[in-house]
């Protein structure tokens, strides 16, 4: 019998079990997580207290040092093994699996745009303390201002979205110079300089912690700042690689609602849902009607076909994210971005199809607040308005008709 959550944080269930050496194995540690996290992710969507047990749960897992260098005691797996786990845990409970997410990119951050020096520091930093990650760094609130004082560089401001940084340990901020230059840099959240607003008060995703942060005068010096190098910042196209990978996390997270959506109301309809007693051709069960049976296995193939083109693009995405960071071109860059705009478009689409049609094959009953499947589809339709998907169909339409690849920007 799979533990709650709870009792997990109290036996260890991973406790004296060596951590997997393959990507199956840490796939299957997701899914582990995952089980524990659905037991009674409807109860503590309701509760909404601040998830420092879940984040615990991910620590004690492993799957928080999944990317992280083998010889600090990482996993050293790569980004197609993570963006799976992404998509396990969210079928559990999404806002948990978004804080997955969200913690994996902030870990690669360094390596995406900082120094040889820095990614080394931080990732040792990180992966042999155990460290999770939030992120204060919402491109649309330019309201995070840096004074330079000599070798000193202070964050003075707030960001309106902070997802995962009031259950972190560090956090990824991101602020601009006078003259408009972006500087990112990894703190502790443990400052009087860091307040949370406690705000995130949303439809869904109320777990994952994404409400307003005020900064007080963080201060840094230049030798943090990362990617600078004598106070000049150091380009490669390779740092523009972070959208095309958040955009792909959101892809596994949609996917992973729509696989815990499915599941859950494939068991509601096997155990409770009454067949509809007035057709031409009645049944003695819901699971021998043929407009039932039809309606799941046009979802199960959707989503089938929305795993298959997700997987392909994780692959495409994850090798260049581990090739040589100066071999990355422009094209290369164009074509990946292109294809995650598909993928994720797709994953939307199949989620809030899926999380919507569940209620016409299980029933009036189904909609009862004590059954939940409500959860999936305030999740899905919460997460899905972060950027309009009307402009990722315009990307992949662009591409298909005039060959436009999609230029780098903060949503591209």
């Amino acid at each position: 019998m799979t533990a709650t959550l709870a009792e997990a944080l109290a036996t260890s269930p991973w406790s004296g079990r060596e951590e997997p050496s393959t990507a199956a194995g840490w796939i299957a540690r997701a899914e582990e997580v995952s089980a524990i996290l659905a037991l009674d992710a409807l109860e503590r969507d309701r509760a909404g207290a601040k998830p420092s047990a879940e984040v615990q749960l991910l620590k004690d897992s492993g799957l928080t040092t999944l990317v992280g260098p083998a010889e600090h005691g990482g996993g050293g797996q790569e980004w197609t093994t993570a963006l799976r786990a992404i998509r396990a845990v969210s079928a559990g409970d999404a806002s948990i699996g978004q804080l997955l997410g969200y913690h994996l990119l902030w870990a690669w951050a360094v390596r995406l745009v900082g120094t040889e020096g820095q990614i080394a520091a931080v990732e040792e930093l990180y992966t042999t303390a155990n460290l999770f990650f939030g992120g204060a760094v919402n491109p649309r609130d330019n309201d995070l201002a840096i004074e330079e004082r000599g070798e000193t560089l202070v964050f003075t401001g707030g960001k309106s979205f902070s997802t995962g940084a009031r259950v972190a340990d560090l956090v990824v901020l991101e602020g601009t110079l006078p003259a408009g230059e972006h500087v990112f840099a990894i703190v502790p959240v443990a400052q009087e300089a860091i307040t949370f607003r406690g705000d995130w008060d949303n439809l869904g995703q109320r777990l994952s912690e994404s409400g307003g942060v005020d900064i007080a005068g963080v201060e840094v010096t230049w030798a943090e700042a990362a990617g600078y190098v004598d106070k000049e910042f150091q380009p490669l196209v390779y740092n523009t690689l972070n959208v095309p990978l958040i955009q792909q996390i959101f892809t596994a997270i949609y996917l992973g609602i729509a696989e815990g959506a499915l599941a859950s109301a494939g068991t509601y309809t096997r155990e409770t849902t009454r067949a509809w007693p007035y057709g031409s051709d009645p049944k003695e069960s819901a699971t021998q009607d043929p407009y039932i049976l039809a309606s799941y296995g046009e979802l199960r193939s959707r989503l089938w076909a929305g795993q298959a083109l997700a997987e392909a693009v994780d692959a495409e995405l994850s090798a260049l994210l581990h090739a040589p960071r100066e071999d990355l071109t422009t094209e290369q860059r164009g074509r990946v971005a292109v294809r995650i705009a598909a993928a994720k478009q797709v994953a939307n689409d199949v989620a809030l199809e899926t999380t919507n049609r569940i209620f016409e094959l299980t029933g009036a009953r189904a909609s009862s607040n004590t059954v939940g499947l409500d959860l999936y589809w305030r999740n899905i339709r919460t997460h899905s308005l972060h950027d309009p998907v009307a402009h990722k169909r315009r990307e992949v339409g662009e591409y298909e008709l005039i060959g436009r690849l999609p230029e780098p920007s903060w949503y591209t």
